[in-house]
């Protein structure tokens, strides 16, 4: 156990491996220990295999902790704009998608290919498949037991990210070590996850299944831990409940017990030439079947199921009452579901909660109390919104922790 390290990061992923090429790069001797067979599995997976790297938009705004104030500094520091250049001097050809999200256009292992290089650039040392048996602080410094032995550094880097996709082996580990070392840890939970109802508040929209239309949701409430959301994205009708970017986007502000809201219509408000009242208000749509008019709007089998539920199907809208328009339009408005649950840790993108953003400090992602000891990336109680501010996270963080080590 001769040599001493500068830093010992422990996670081979998106944040780890981003701030061991910065720190290596910088003249620090880094050592990387992960668990995988494969590193950066997560990132392979990501964004159907493209990778949705980071958001051009990306800023406070878009991320969810007790402590909203803590991105800042990191943000600021490392925004999207300069993984970007990294991005582009790798040469690797991307695209934006939807309100700012960028995908590689060929392969999410390009991603993966550029932090190894980067790792390379900086000589870092990467160990991988080992497990990590014991952390323990040794005077000025840390030790690290190893299934392949000990190792000494002057800092440790936790960088395991969070607990979804069991299946590539996520795990707590981050926090558990957090919690070694009497860190508070905020409860996890999944995020940006699909929401599944019981089969009796979803018996009548079962034959929707698959239809996919934008919409505008609401979630949450003021006395919330994050308050109330609301997104105009695409929702997906499953025959499991309702999933799509508007739905994974509500997961994280929902919270059990709670309805979420729809404007079924509020999307295409939202794009421009259209209100609502026109369409319920339009006289000459008087001759019209009560489904025709919805379908005007809306895909077909919705708008019969819409017409459906307030009995109004075959009905002309001439014989429909100023009182029945009312509560169709609200229905359809305002339409308010109370989810069962969500999908759980096996469908989640990404984990709400984490180590306590009080216990770290925001300049450094280091532990107050503890010197030498990080925290990075999704392990942190920083959660992004849907669309590549995940990952901006995991850069801005490594960042701000590999100029401090």
């Amino acid at each position: 156990m001769g040599k001493i390290w500068d830093a010992i990061i422990i996670g081979g992923g998106a944040a780890g491996l981003f701030c061991a090429g910065v720190a290596g790069q910088l003249g620090k001797k880094v050592l990387v220990l992960d668990h995988a067979e494969i590193l950066g599995e997560k990132i392979r997976i990501s964004g159907g295999g493209r990778c949705n790297f980071t958001n051009l938009h990306s800023g406070p705004a878009n991320f969810l902790s007790l402590n909203p104030h803590f991105v800042k500094s990191a943000l600021a520091r490392y925004p999207s704009k300069e993984f970007i250049k990294l991005v582009q001097f790798y040469r690797i050809n991307y695209h934006e998608k939807h309100q700012g999200q960028l995908f590689c256009d060929d392969s999410a292992k390009q991603i993966i290919d550029m932090l190894l290089a980067e790792c390379a650039k900086g000589s870092v040392k990467i160990q991988n498949p080992v497990s990590i048996e014991a952390i323990a602080r040794n005077g000025d410094s840390w030790v690290v037991h190893t299934t392949r032995g000990v190792e000494k550094t002057k800092s440790v880097v936790m960088a395991t990210g969070g607990l979804p996709v069991p299946a590539i082996g996520a795990s707590a580990y981050s926090l558990d070590v957090a919690k070694q070392f009497d860190l508070k840890v905020v409860d996890p939970r999944p995020a940006l996850v699909p929401l599944s109802f019981t089969s009796e508040t979803f018996s009548n929209l079962n034959e929707l299944a698959g239809l996919s239309l934008p919409i505008r949701i609401r979630a949450g409430s003021k006395g919330s831990r994050y308050g109330v959301c609301r997104f105009n994205e695409d929702l997906l009708l499953t025959h499991k409940g309702l999933s799509g970017p508007a739905v994974l986007q509500a997961s994280s502000y929902w919270i059990e017990g709670e309805a979420i809201h729809i404007d079924w219509l509020g999307a295409i408000e939202v794009g421009g030439g259209f209100h609502c009242d026109d369409l319920f208000n339009n006289e000459e749509n008087r001759l019209k079947l009560t489904e025709t008019i919805l379908a005007s709007v809306l895909p077909q089998r919705l708008a019969r199921a819409f017409a459906e539920q307030r009995n109004l199907l075959g009905r002309k809208w001439a014989e429909v009452s100023k009182k029945d328009r009312q509560a169709l339009k609200e229905l359809i408005t305002n339409w308010s579901v109370k989810p069962a649950g969500t999908l759980g840790w096996k469908k989640a993108e990404v984990m709400l909660g984490g180590v306590d953003t009080k216990e770290l400090d925001g300049q450094t992602m280091m532990a107050r109390n503890h010197s030498g000891l990080y925290f990075i990336g999704e392990c942190v109680d920083v959660t992004g919104h849907l669309g590549g501010h995940n990952f901006q996270w995991a850069w801005s963080s490594g960042f701000a922790c590999a100029q401090a080590l």
